[in-house]
C-alpha cells in the first residue's frame, strides 16, 4: 500500500534519498561529497532546512520531495521552496511526483505560507501544467534554469 509520510519519522531512508538526489542533481553538489550531503540532509529533517515527504510502498522507498527553506543561494530573499523532487526509475509514470508535490504544497499552506518557489533546468513545462508560473530564466551551474512560483 502506498504511503506518503515524513522522512523524519522514517530516517532509515534518509541516506538513500540523499544519495539519489546527489546522483540526480550532480551539478548542484559540485564540491560537496556525498557523505557531507547525507549528513546535511539528515539534519535538515529536524532543523527545518529540508523536511521531506517520501513515498513508501511495502517498506520500499519510491521517492520524495522537500519543503526547503533555501534552495537557491543566489536568491535568499525567496522561499520556502519545493525542492529535491525525485522518483526512483522503477516507480515513475504512476503520478507519485504530483502527489508528493501536492503534499508539500499542502504542508506549506498549513504552515502559513501563501507562495512557494522552485527552480528547474528541464521540467518547467511539467510544473507550468500544474499551476506554477515562470518568474524568470537564469543561468546557474552552467545550465539554463527556470525560477517558478505557485500561489497556495
Amino acid at each position: 500500500m502506498l504511503q506518503l509520510v515524513w522522512l523524519r519519522d522514517h530516517m532509515q531512508f534518509s541516506n538513500t534519498m540523499a544519495e539519489w538526489l546527489h546522483r540526480q542533481f550532480t551539478y548542484e553538489f559540485t564540491g560537496q561529497p556525498l557523505a557531507d550531503w547525507q549528513h546535511e540532509f539528515a539534519e535538515g529533517q529536524t532543523n527545518g532546512d529540508w523536511p521531506s515527504l517520501i513515498a513508501l510502498e511495502d517498506g520500499q522507498l519510491l521517492g520524495g520531495a522537500a519543503l526547503a527553506t533555501n534552495d537557491l543561494p543566489e536568491r535568499p530573499e525567496l522561499g520556502p521552496w519545493l525542492a529535491c523532487v525525485f522518483i526512483a526509475t522503477h516507480a515513475r509514470k504512476r503520478g507519485l511526483a504530483e502527489q508528493l508535490i501536492e503534499g508539500i504544497c499542502i504542508a506549506a499552506k498549513s504552515g502559513g505560507c501563501s507562495q512557494l518557489y522552485l527552480h528547474t533546468h528541464d521540467r518547467h513545462d511539467y510544473y507550468a501544467r500544474r499551476g506554477w508560473q515562470v518568474l524568470e530564466c537564469f543561468q546557474a551551474w552552467e545550465k539554463e534554469q527556470w525560477l517558478m512560483t505557485r500561489t497556495l
